[in-house]
């Protein structure tokens, strides 16, 4: 799998192996050992992936249920009638989807992906950047999108990335797209990054967003065993970071919704942790309608 698709996940492993997440870790430590792959928190990549990029066709096989999930939860962020801009990436396509339906919406974009996921939206303007296209994930890059960035200003950005460290904050790989993404923020007055559980604790070459300026993080839960991520998500919540956590079907209520602090209301994070009160619960996106709201006034109830 991991040949195939440049890398993989430890649940996605453990679903189609139909074993547990404790003995795919086993086996992934043994693979490593003998240079087959090299582990990454999270999942396992291709030897040497630590500065390599995947391409599109891997990495849109890689954590698609979590994607999806936070997906499903960053849409409560977008009100009717705003303009924000969306990131290149397989996780930003995803919420592109769940755009569609969002009546006065303008996005400006410089994915290809994005733009072809909102085309047919009869209520959403797609406005996109010029630039070079790296076809490897259908990115506009260069000074051309950077340009026309210049004087922009909206609401909120919505990026993904390689990996994300409460040290570093949003990082990639490529120094094109890092740069892009760099102006996509200054064009905003939020920013929300969108990152499995697979990149949390990952640190990449290139630097995106530093972590104080992330408003907002939107991912999955992490396994109930990876302290390392849980502890990545504390540090990243003590940093000011708002932290939200989107549970995949069928592994509870669906959205958790989270406080200032980052402790989900309901679910407590992996790993090592100080006890927070839940003060200042604020779900996400602020709508009534939000999936954050609607299960905040299910526990209510």
């Amino acid at each position: 799998m991991v040949r195939a698709n440049g890398a993989v996940s430890l649940r996605e492993l453990a679903r189609v192996v139909q074993t547990s997440e404790v003995t795919v870790r086993r086996d992934v430590r043994a693979l490593e050992a003998e240079g087959l792959l090299d582990r990454r928190h999270g999942g396992a990549v291709l030897p040497g992936g630590f500065t390599r990029e995947s391409g599109f066709p891997q990495k849109s096989h890689l954590a698609t249920a979590e994607k999806t999930a936070i997906a499903d939860l960053a849409a409560g962020l977008v009100g009717e009638g705003e303009a924000i801009v969306v990131g290149a990436g397989t996780t930003t396509q995803e919420l592109a989807r769940r755009l569609a339906r969002v009546p006065g919406l303008t996005v400006v974009t410089n994915s290809l992906l994005v733009a072809q996921a909102l085309a047919h939206a009869n209520r959403v303007e797609v406005v996109m950047t010029g630039g070079t296209l790296r076809g490897s994930n259908y990115g506009l890059v260069g000074s051309g999108a950077e340009q026309s960035l210049q004087g922009l200003r909206v609401s909120r950005a919505f990026l993904s990335g390689a990996g994300l460290t409460a040290e570093r904050g949003l990082s990639t790989s490529n120094m094109l797209s890092a740069s892009v993404d760099r102006a996509l923020v200054q064009a905003a007055a939020e920013v929300v990054v969108l990152a499995d559980h697979t990149k949390l604790g990952t640190d990449t070459m290139f630097q995106t967003v530093p972590t104080d300026q992330i408003t907002h993080l939107v991912t999955d839960e992490p396994e109930q065993d990876d302290e390392r991520a849980g502890t990545e998500l504390q540090a990243l919540a003590d940093r000011g970071v708002q932290v939200a956590v989107a549970a995949l079907p069928g592994a509870g209520t669906g959205a958790v919704a989270t406080t200032a602090d980052g402790l989900p209301s309901g679910r407590g994070l992996p790993g090592p942790r100080r006890h927070h009160p839940l003060r200042g619960t604020q779900p996400l996106g602020g709508a009534a309608d939000s999936p954050a709201a609607r299960l905040a006034d299910v526990r209510r109830r």
